[in-house]
C-alpha cells in the first residue's frame, strides 16, 4: 500500500512537472509574457527540487537507518515519517527494526554479564592462554590462587618449574595433576584444558581445581587400610608368643625354684628365662607399639561448634604452662582479630594443636633462648589460619611431605603418629596443612581451614 502511494506521488509530480514545462515551452514560442515565463519557470525549477528531494529521501532515510544499526544508536527516531504517507511504512518498519536489534543486544550484554559473573565467582580457578602465551582471563578464583597477576605464561614459573611445565605442556582435552608453589605452602592441583577460537584467535581454557584435601584423605584411607591389616596380623601372632613366653617364663622359675643351689643345671635354665624374658617383653613392646599406631585407624565422631580461638589458646598456655616453664621456652599468642572464630570440634582440635606444641617444644629443647609462636588470622576470603612457629633447627624441604607419613619421625624417641594425628583431624574439618621455614629460623606449620 506504502509502495503504491510512493509511485502515485512520483507520478502525479512528474505529470505536474511535464504539464509545467509544456506551458513554459508553448509561451517561449507564441507569447512574449516575460514576467510570466519566468514565473513558470521557477513554478518548474522548483517542481524538479521537489522532486528530486522526495525521490533521494528515502535513500536518505534508508542511510540513516544502517548508521544506526552500525554504531547501535537507540536515540534514532523516524517518528517523522509517520507523518508521510508515502513514507509512514518504511518509517514503521525501520523502527521496530531497531527496536528489536537494541533489546538483542541488550539480551547478548546481559549475558555476557551474566556469564562473566558466574565466571568471577566459579569456586575453579579459570585461565585463558592465547597462541603467544599471552593470559587474557583470570578469574577471582585464579587471582586468589596466584596471588599476584599474571600477564604472560612465563610467570608460572614463580610457582615452580614442575608447575610451569605442566600447565605449558597441557594439550586441548587432555588433565593432569601439577604442584603448585605456593608462600602459604605447596597445592595439589587437577588442571584440564579446553581450545577455543575467538575472532580467528586460539586459546587455550586452563581450570585449576584444588584437590589437596581430596588427595590427602585418599592417601590416608590407604594408611588406614594399610596399618588395619597389619595391625590385625601383628596382633594375632604376637599374643599367642608373648602368652607363651610369659608361661614358659613362670614355668622355668618354678623350676628353678626346686632346684639345689650348686645343681649344675641352674646356669642353663637360668639363661633360658633371661631369654624368655627378653622374649616377652619385646613381644609387649610390639603389642603396645601396635595398639599405639592403631589410633590411626578409627574414624573421628566430629561435633562441629563456633569456636572462640582467643579461648583456644589461652586453654593451650594454661595446660602448658608449667612444662613450659620448666624447659625456659617463651610462649606468644596473637589472634587477629581478637574476636576470631572457627567452626570446628574444640576436643579435636585442641589435640591437634597439643600435638603441634609438643613437636615445638621438643624441636627448640636444644635452643639457648628457646620460642614458640601460636597466631591465628583471617586470610581473604574468610579462610582461617592457625600457626605454630619456633624457632628450632626447621625441617628439611625434603622431608616436609614424609612427616605426615605414619610411622615416619625425625625425633630419636618419636612414634611417627602426631603428625599424622594433626593431618588426620584436619582432614575431617576439610582443611589443610602445611609446613615452611619459619621467618626467624625453625619449623611453622599452619592449618588452613
Amino acid at each position: 500500500m506504502d509502495f503504491s502511494r510512493f509511485h502515485a506521488r512520483i507520478v502525479l509530480q512528474v505529470i505536474g512537472l511535464v504539464v509545467t514545462l509544456a506551458a513554459l515551452a508553448w509561451m517561449v514560442g507564441y507569447t512574449r509574457w516575460y514576467v510570466t515565463i519566468a514565473l513558470v519557470a521557477g513554478i518548474a525549477l522548483l517542481e524538479v527540487l521537489q522532486l528530486i528531494r522526495f525521490v533521494s529521501r528515502s535513500g536518505q532515510e534508508v542511510t540513516r537507518f544502517l548508521n544506526a544499526v552500525a554504531f547501535d544508536d537507540p536515540a534514532t527516531s523516524f517518528a517523522g515519517l509517520s507523518n508521510d504517507t508515502a513514507f509512514a511504512g518504511l518509517g514503521a518498519a525501520m523502527t521496530r527494526v531497531l527496536e528489536q536489534l537494541h533489546a538483542g543486544r541488550l539480551a547478548q550484554q546481559e549475558q555476557a554479564q551474566y556469564l562473566q559473573t558466574l565466571m568471577a565467582h566459579v569456586p575453579v580457578a579459570l585461565i585463558s592462554v592465547d597462541e603467544r602465551n599471552r593470559v587474557q582471563l583470570l578469574n577471582l578464583a585464579a587471582r586468589r590462587l596466584f596471588e599476584h597477576g599474571c600477564s604472560d605464561a612465563s610467570e608460572f614459573a614463580r610457582h615452580g618449574a614442575a608447575f610451569s611445565a605442566g600447565l605449558g605442556s597441557l594439550k586441548p582435552g587432555e588433565g593432569a595433576i601439577v604442584r603448585m608453589e605456593r608462600s602459604g605452602g605447596p597445592l595439589q592441583l587437577k588442571a584440564a584444558a579446553t581450545g577455543v577460537t575467538l575472532s580467528g584467535v586460539r586459546r587455550r581454557l586452563i581450570s585449576l581445581q584444588n584437590i589437596e584435601t581430596e588427595l590427602t584423605a585418599n592417601e590416608l584411607a590407604a594408611w588406614q587400610t594399610v596399618i588395619r591389616v597389619m595391625a590385625h596380623e601383628v596382633m594375632n601372632s604376637l599374643t599367642p608368643i608373648s602368652s607363651l613366653a610369659a608361661t614358659a617364663r613362670g614355668l622355668v622359675s618354678e623350676l628353678l625354684g626346686n632346684l639345689p643351689a650348686d645343681d649344675a643345671r641352674r646356669t642353663a635354665l637360668t639363661e633360658v628365662g633371661e631369654a624368655l624374658e627378653t622374649m616377652a617383653r619385646r613381644s609387649e613392646g610390639l603389642l603396645h607399639f601396635v595398639q599405639n599406631h592403631r589410633r590411626l585407624t578409627r574414624r573421628f565422631e566430629v561435633k562441629i561448634e563456633v569456636v572462640s580461638l582467643g579461648r583456644v589458646f589461652a586453654r593451650l598456655q594454661r595446660l602448658l604452662a608449667t612444662e613450659l616453664a620448666t624447659r625456659h621456652i617463651e610462649l606468644t599468642l596473637s589472634v587477629d582479630p581478637e574476636t576470631l572464630e572457627v567452626a570446628a570440634d574444640s576436643e579435636l582440635l585442641d589435640q591437634a594443636l597439643i600435638n603441634l606444641m609438643r613437636n615445638a617444644m621438643d624441636a627448640v629443647r636444644d635452643e639457648a633462648a628457646a620460642r614458640i609462636s601460636l597466631s591465628a588470622h583471617q586470610e581473604p576470603g574468610a579462610r582461617v589460619v592457625i600457626t605454630v612457629a619456633d624457632n628450632g633447627p626447621g625441617i628439611p624441604p625434603e622431608q616436609r611431605d614424609k612427616v605426615f607419613v605414619p610411622f615416619f619421625t625425625t625425633k630419636r624417641q618419636g612414634s611417627g603418629v602426631g603428625l599424622t594425628l594433626v593431618r588426620q583431624i584436619a582432614i575431617v574439618h576439610g582443611a589443610t596443612v602445611n609446613i615452611s621455614d619459619s621467618p626467624g629460623g625453625g619449623a611453622c606449620v599452619r592449618i588452613r581451614f
